[in-house]
């Protein structure tokens, strides 16, 4: 299998961008988020930082999966 590296950068990008919108969204419905960080308490802001990991993993995975493993 040969990948450059404009394709890993892509899929590492797009993946991280996917994943925080989708992180930030689940965080949103869960009502885990206010208008300002300062505003927000510990919990809150860790399960935002782990919503958004998890999902950029995620995202990255799947998209490793579908475009680069042919």
């Amino acid at each position: 299998m040969y990948t450059d590296f404009l394709s890993l950068a892509m899929v590492t990008i797009i993946g991280l961008l996917a994943g925080t919108a989708i992180g930030l969204f689940i965080g949103y419905i869960m009502k885990q988020q206010r208008s300002r960080w300062s505003d927000m308490t510990g919990r809150e802001k860790a399960v935002n930082i782990a919503l958004i990991v998890v999902c950029s993993a995620i995202c990255i995975a799947g998209l490793a999966w579908r475009f680069l493993l042919k």
